[in-house]
């Protein structure tokens, strides 16, 4: 069933990370490919959030906070990459992002020369 979680709403995102691929291409900076899903998402009415604070705590002691590129309808975060492959730091990375919020779903989504993209699930029902 978790494989399920927000299947649509992935499908969605993962055709905006290849067309934003395809059009950009590879070579610029995250916060370019961040720009254009943000666009391309919000014109088809999702909710988005850009640069979504994530409070970290130990113990009920807030200890530190990142900020997610992209959180899509409250419920899928996305990070993105604009490197040469993912390395298990990325994937870490995104992890810990849904180890620390309410979200489920998360996708990894990287700009090298090669399309490159990894959907995680740590469902809630884990995280306490």
């Amino acid at each position: 069933m978790g494989n399920l979680l927000h299947i649509n709403l992935s499908d969605t995102i993962l055709k905006i990370y290849f067309e934003v691929y395809n059009e950009l291409g590879y070579g610029f900076l995250e916060k370019v490919y961040q720009n254009a899903i943000y666009f391309e998402l919000k014109s088809q009415g999702y909710k988005v959030e850009a640069q979504k604070q994530i409070k970290v705590y130990y113990k009920s002691q807030l200890v530190g906070d990142y900020f997610a590129d992209l959180l899509i309808e409250d419920s899928i975060i996305l990070e993105l990459k604009a490197c040469a492959c993912l390395m298990d730091e990325h994937k870490a990375q995104l992890l810990n992002y849904l180890k620390a919020t309410e979200g489920e779903i998360g996708l990894l989504l990287n700009f090298g020369t090669t399309p490159e993209f990894k959907r995680s699930i740590y469902t809630n029902d884990r995280k306490k």
